[in-house]
């Protein structure tokens, strides 16, 4: 059963950050984790809650907490989250939440239509040498469409008779 948690725990330790090993978790990625696995409510548990333990929890000095420390403050919170339920049912309670979870990008950034981006961002307006940019399907080409590329053929630009010579 702990491997389940443990490897969430894994999985929010390593989230945003390229250099984490997984080993230990940011008080940011902390309550990350609270908060997408219900664990954090607004109401029983806040995210003050969620700090304060992660804080008394850590080392001191350090920024991280291990999974050691984590089966710590989860003992913290998960009586504050369930009142009335014993420590070992709350806990169990507590880990039933976080089992299988995984980081997920609530509040990813959407591209914005508003206003003039709308009319800036349709290919289809386009007229003259800057529909060149764009393919059929309105993706623009990149480089080669903002670069007159060289005609090397010998034959000047509009001859309609070009390699017709043997």
């Amino acid at each position: 059963k702990m491997s389940e948690v443990e490897n969430t725990f894994r999985k929010f330790a390593v989230y945003g950050d390229t250099s984490a090993s997984g080993n230990d978790m940011t008080g940011k990625n902390f309550s990350k984790m609270c908060k997408e696995c219900g664990v954090m409510d607004g109401k029983a548990v806040t995210s003050t809650d969620v700090d304060i333990v992660f804080n008394k929890v850590k080392t001191k000095g350090a920024r991280t907490i291990t999974f050691a420390e984590f089966q710590q403050a989860m003992k913290e919170l998960c009586i504050k989250r369930f009142k009335g339920k014993s420590l070992e049912e709350a806990l169990q309670a507590v880990y039933g939440l976080i089992e299988g979870k995984e980081p997920g990008s609530v509040g990813a950034t959407k591209a914005t239509k508003v206003g003039g981006v709308e009319r800036l961002t349709d290919t289809s307006k386009y007229t003259g040498s800057h529909k060149e940019r764009f393919d059929e399907s309105g993706k623009g080409k990149g480089l080669a469409g903002r670069q007159d590329l060289a005609d090397n053929s010998g034959y000047v630009g509009a001859y309609k008779g070009a390699g017709t010579y043997d």
